[in-house]
């Protein structure tokens, strides 16, 4: 794998070290004090660079809603460290607020046996990491497995399953999330409307790339998503203040629209939120069986 950035701005370079150094910073007090082994001696084995940064096709447009997210796998050396609450939240938060830091920073952790084997499955999302993936970080002696392709057939089968299964729970969120918005029970609407999207996301990402993320953030998923098929751009607006701050208050429902008594969104914001909830379906729909066929093609190929 590479682990030369000289391909970015100097700029950006800073932000990466400085990023780098807010993780590895708050990670070790994360396991400071530890006296179970795993947490002990905890290491992070590699930070690896993934996504429009490192295949050099970022965007960078801030003023009009369009600007690449840094997106970042850590991998560790037990399965309790990947976490994210109880060793990551801090640097993630710390990462947010930081002004020297002009960017959203996705994090995805995972422990190396968990990597190797999913490269060794064949799994597309960790195969093109490994492919187009910079180490930012590494100790010696921990090497990825080398990437296996999955038959054809079983690449079909699985992809196939995952479709149908998503689907339907696409369907039920979107219908409970309308009920809910009829009712004017708005924030139960707006939680269960991320729950649509995140399940959109969900559904093209495990069709396309065998691999769903341990996480909630529809704003990371979004990006992962639209990277991998910019047909799924269209279905949010984001030109205009009002369509970036209707994503948002999405985004923060998942937590928000539950728990906390200062969330307030209105239903001209869910109806068009709903809008565009319908839309993305239509375009997972429409890309998720596009690849289907082009599976079934080659799995039935002589």
């Amino acid at each position: 794998m590479r682990t030369e950035i000289d391909h970015l701005p100097p700029a950006k370079q800073r932000e990466l070290e400085r990023v780098i150094g807010l993780l590895m910073g708050e990670f070790e007090q994360a396991i400071a004090g530890g006296t179970q082994p795993f947490r002990k001696n905890g290491k992070i084995l590699k930070i690896i660079l993934f996504g429009s940064y490192a295949r050099g096709d970022w965007v960078d447009e801030p003023h009009n809603g369009y600007q690449s997210d840094f997106d970042l796998l850590i991998v560790v050396s037990h399965e309790k460290l990947t976490d994210i609450a109880d060793y990551w939240y801090v640097a993630e938060d710390k990462i947010l607020r930081d002004p020297k830091i002009g960017r959203t920073v996705n994090i995805i952790v995972h422990t190396l046996q968990e990597v190797n084997a999913a490269l060794g499955k064949g799994q597309y999302f960790f195969t093109d990491i490994a492919r187009d993936g910079i180490v930012l970080y590494e100790l010696p002696g921990h090497a990825l497995a080398t990437p296996m392709p999955p038959t054809a057939k079983d690449a079909y089968e699985v992809a196939k399953g995952y479709f149908e299964d998503w689907s339907k729970k696409i369907e039920s969120a979107l219908k409970i999330a309308r009920f809910a918005i009829e009712q004017s029970e708005l924030n139960d609407g707006a939680f269960l409307l991320h729950q649509a999207v995140e399940r959109c996301y969900a559904c093209f990402l495990l069709v396309r790339t065998l691999y769903f993320p341990r996480s909630h953030n529809i704003k990371f998923l979004r990006s992962l998503a639209e990277q991998a098929d910019a047909r799924l751009i269209g279905a949010w607006p984001r030109d205009n203040k009002t369509d970036r701050r209707r994503f948002e208050l999405l985004k923060r429902a998942y937590v928000e629209a539950r728990y906390s008594p200062s969330y307030k969104i209105s239903a001209e914001d869910l109806d068009a939120l709903a809008e565009s909830a319908v839309r993305l379906r239509d375009v997972v729909q429409s890309v998720c069986l596009e690849r289907l066929e082009t599976l079934r093609r080659e799995a039935s190929a002589p």
